[in-house]
Order: structure tokens, then C-alpha cells, then sequence
């Protein structure tokens, strides 16, 4: 047992670094007393966004409720089926053109989140609306040391027009401060590792960054002295809990400095500690998974976006022998190679979220798992890529948003049910009261 409670702000700090703990047992007395539900671990939210619309007849499952069965492109999500819901019949109007002509993929990420029409315009006078993810983090974001956390695997410009009109901010930022003001994405896992763990000024982060370098040491030896005084308050379930975050973040810091796997031994030892980004897309979101996973596990923040890719995205995957670029293949007027191209894309990005619900549920919190505490929404603003469509979005949600969510079903909503209506429903699940956001007209219903 251990011999006092542990702060759930606690961390383990060491010079320029600063490693957050994981849910712990030993957490629960003072939390408990505080508050008759700070016990329970928080609930969180993630939004993935994937970009170019997809295939609808290989997306959407054919029968409704819980004995549905998982289409071609969700098949990925099987090991998961009891995790998830698949949503219908939601759409986002305010990606439509309403008016406004041509521009499809830039007001479909414009919109995505925010629920406004953005206006259309190159220059620098560009308005859309503030974000789901930024309002959430307005309401509860100081309860954790990084309000929000906007993660991406493609940058994107931030100037210059992109899309018919519409500046490439529209396109390239989903997430959305104010409506004049994006809250860009870190593409770098390597910086955004150092953003999560590092500590102090930007001086003293610099100095230990430096220092690991120079050395070949691992942030977790920064802080091997407190981390060692902490294990011995705690409990068997406490350790084994500890052990694993820890082996966790060292396992993600040795991807980041260590050479890919797959080059000669001769080239590796050739090669300095690298700092750039990956260039397979499965490697590059895979790390940025495991380090939102590690946020989200040491309560470093509870709200996050994460960008497959930018509106447009021309991005090949010769991991699926997709050589083409992918907005180029979305348009496949029912050319059945390019079909069969964008169906194999669709599913490689669902593999990835399979990927990142597992590590969720991998990770023990409270009575059940990381994922049963989180709200994981992965979709997109456009639906059909090949029509730029923006009804019956292709819509995942995961997670049990701390047992306020029944998943395991297939649910459709009548035509043209706002996604607004489903932001509503999840702020309110993260303590969030709101009327109305973007262009809803009330809260979802069935989620539960």
C-alpha cells in the first residue's frame, strides 16, 4: 500500500524533462475526496480526420443495430466490433457550396469541425468558426497541462490558394481556436515527443535535449531517481501499471532516434540519430498514435485532433502498392483500377485506427480499459471522393466515452441530420454544456 497519495498531477521530473504518470490506484483516495466522481479516470476525445471522401458502397454496412456485419472497407475494425459504432444518414452542410461555386475539399475540413460555412477567399481574411475539439478545450483544457493536442501526418500550406478559390488555409487545418484563427498541426513526432515530456523553460529543454544527444540517454534517465522513489509507494497493480507506461515511452523515444528497421546494418551504422519525419505514411502514424495514446494515458491532455492528410492530399502509399497519388484516384469516375485503388486506401486508413484502438485498449485504467474511458471519432467531411458528396459521412465513433456510450451497432439518422448534432452529444459527455454549436438543431441521440 503506498504511504501517501499521489497527486493525478504528478510527474516525474528531472533536468529539462518532465515524464506524467499514468492512472494509478494509489490516485484514488484524494481524487475520491475531492469529488463524489473524481475517482473514475476522465473521459477523453480524439478526432481523425481522412481526407478525399471514400468508396460508399464498400463503406457503409448493409443491416442496422448490433448484429450487423462490418462492409469491405471496415473489415479491419472486426477484432473491435464491440468497441465501435458506425454512424449514417449524418452530413455537414455547410461543406455544400451553398452558393459559394466550387471548392469542395476546402470547406469540407473547414466545416468538418466547426459546423460554418467558411468564406470563400485567397487572401488573409479568412473566417470559419471555432472547433469542437477548441471549445471543448476552452471549457476543461486547464485541468490538464496541454489543453488540446493538434497532431497531423501531412503538412500542408499555409498560404496562397489551394482549392477553387479558398485559401490553403481551409484545406490544410481542422482545428480552429476562433474563426480567424487555425490551430496548426505538428507533424514531427520527434517534436512532439519533446513537447509532451520536456520540462522547464525552452533553455533548460534545449540543454537536455542536447545532452541526451551527446550521450546516447534516454529522457527516462532524467528521471530514474524520483521514478524509483515513486515504485516504492506503490502497490503490485500500481508497478506493473508504472512499468508498462514507462516501457511504453521508451519504446517510442528508441523508434525515434534509432534508424529504420529495414536498411543494411552498414548503411545504419553510417547514419546519424535522425530528426526527420518518416516517410511511409503506416510508420509516421503509428508513432504519432502511440505518443497521443501516451498523452492521453498520463492525463497530458484530454482532447486532440489527428490529420491523415490535408483536403486534396496527393499523397502515394507504396506500403498497399498504391503508387498514384490519392486525390487523383478519389476522382475515379468508375474506372475500376482507380476504384479499386481508393477502396484499398480507405481500408489501409481504417487499419490505422484498428491500429490506435488497440493500443487504447490495451491499456488498463479504473475497471476496464484506456479506450472504454475515450471518444474516438474518425471520419471526414466529404463522403463520396468521386462526387465530392457531403451527406451519409463515413463516420466511425469508438470508445465508450466512460460508459455514457452503448458501441457494437450500426445507427442511421434521418437524411441530413447535422454532424453537429453528434458534437453536442460529446461535449456534453465531456462536462461541456452548449444549446447549439456550428449548425445544429439538437443533440444525437441513440449513443447510448
Amino acid at each position: 500500500m503506498p504511504t501517501r497519495v499521489i497527486s493525478r498531477r504528478a510527474a516525474l521530473k528531472g533536468f529539462g524533462v518532465s515524464v506524467g504518470l499514468p492512472f494509478l490506484e494509489a490516485m484514488l483516495p484524494r481524487a475520491a475526496a475531492a469529488a463524489p466522481a473524481a475517482g473514475k479516470p476522465p473521459t477523453r476525445m480524439a478526432f481523425l480526420y481522412i481526407p478525399n471522401g471514400v468508396i460508399p458502397a464498400k463503406w457503409k454496412p448493409e443491416a442496422e443495430g448490433a448484429d450487423y456485419q462490418l462492409s469491405p472497407t471496415l473489415e479491419p475494425l472486426e477484432p473491435f466490433k464491440k468497441d465501435v459504432l458506425v454512424l449514417g444518414g449524418l452530413t455537414c452542410d455547410k461543406a455544400r457550396s451553398n452558393g459559394d461555386g466550387p471548392g469542395d475539399h476546402a470547406r469540407a475540413m473547414a466545416a468538418f469541425l466547426t459546423g460554418a460555412q467558411a468564406k470563400k477567399t485567397g487572401g488573409a481574411d479568412f473566417q470559419a468558426g471555432v472547433s469542437v475539439d477548441q471549445l471543448a478545450a476552452q471549457k476543461v483544457g486547464a485541468a490538464t497541462r496541454f489543453p488540446s493536442l493538434e497532431l497531423g501526418c501531412e503538412y500542408g500550406r499555409q498560404v496562397g490558394i489551394c482549392d477553387s478559390g479558398y485559401s490553403c488555409v481551409y484545406s490544410n487545418n481542422l482545428s480552429w481556436r476562433s474563426a480567424a484563427t487555425p490551430a496548426p498541426k505538428e507533424v514531427h513526432p520527434r517534436l512532439v515527443f519533446d513537447r509532451l515530456f520536456a520540462g522547464g523553460g525552452a533553455r533548460e529543454s534545449s540543454d537536455a535535449a542536447a545532452q541526451r544527444e551527446v550521450y546516447n540517454q534516454s529522457i527516462l534517465d532524467f528521471v530514474s531517481e524520483e521514478a524509483g522513489a515513486l515504485k516504492k509507494q506503490l502497490g503490485a497493480a500500481d508497478l506493473r501499471r508504472m512499468d508498462e507506461y514507462l516501457t511504453s515511452v521508451r519504446d517510442v523515444e528508441k523508434r525515434l532516434t534509432q534508424p529504420p528497421a529495414e536498411l543494411p546494418d552498414a548503411v545504419k551504422k553510417l547514419m546519424a540519430r535522425p530528426t526527420g519525419i518518416p516517410l511511409g505514411f503506416r510508420e509516421h502514424f503509428r508513432l504519432m498514435a502511440d505518443l497521443l495514446a501516451l498523452a492521453f494515458q498520463a492525463d497530458l491532455t484530454r482532447i486532440s485532433t489527428v490529420v491523415f492528410g490535408v483536403e486534396g492530399s496527393r499523397r502515394s502509399f507504396p506500403e498497399i502498392d498504391v503508387t498514384d497519388e490519392h486525390h487523383g484516384i478519389s476522382h475515379h469516375q468508375n474506372n475500376p483500377k482507380m476504384v479499386d485503388q481508393h477502396f484499398r486506401i480507405n481500408k489501409f486508413h481504417v487499419g490505422e485506427l484498428a491500429y490506435f484502438l488497440g493500443k487504447l485498449k490495451g491499456i488498463k485504467e479504473g475497471d476496464g480499459t484506456l479506450l472504454d474511458n475515450c471518444m474516438v471519432m474518425y471520419g471526414g467531411g466529404n463522403a463520396d471522393g468521386n462526387r465530392h458528396t457531403h451527406h451519409d459521412l463515413p463516420l466511425v465513433l469508438a470508445g465508450k466515452g466512460g460508459g455514457t456510450i452503448k458501441p457494437g451497432r450500426h445507427v442511421v439518422y434521418p437524411k441530413d441530420t447535422p454532424v453537429a448534432n453528434l458534437y453536442l452529444a460529446m461535449l456534453d459527455r465531456m462536462g461541456v454544456k452548449a444549446d447549439k454549436f456550428g449548425d445544429s438543431t439538437g443533440v444525437l441521440e441513440s449513443l447510448s
